[in-house]
């Protein structure tokens, strides 16, 4: 199945954290925060603004994102585990 989000909506694919910390300590599985950090996966057209004309994007596919916490909503898509949210959830493109 494809998944095309609509509008100014981007689906991200959530890339795992460090399972150790800066001292060496492994971190339990029950201990560990959801990653704030994201691969977009695909990304919609566009907003349109009160004229009716569509706003670009200011993310594209294979972006490597940095989102808020609580940002999104958990999909399975194929039996992969991915957020849909907004494009103004993401906070910035890592380079």
């Amino acid at each position: 199945m494809a998944f095309t989000p609509l509008h100014d909506r981007v689906v991200v694919r959530r890339v795992e954290g460090e399972e150790k910390t800066a001292g060496g300590l492994i971190i339990p599985e029950s201990a560990k925060e959801k990653p704030a950090e994201g691969e977009v996966v695909s990304v919609g057209a566009g907003a349109r603004d009160e004229a009716g004309n569509r706003v670009a994007m200011d993310v594209k596919a294979g972006d490597r994102v940095m989102f808020g916490k609580w940002s999104g909503t958990e999909v399975t898509i194929n039996g992969e585990e991915l957020l849909i949210m907004k494009e103004s959830d993401i906070m910035g493109i890592i380079a």
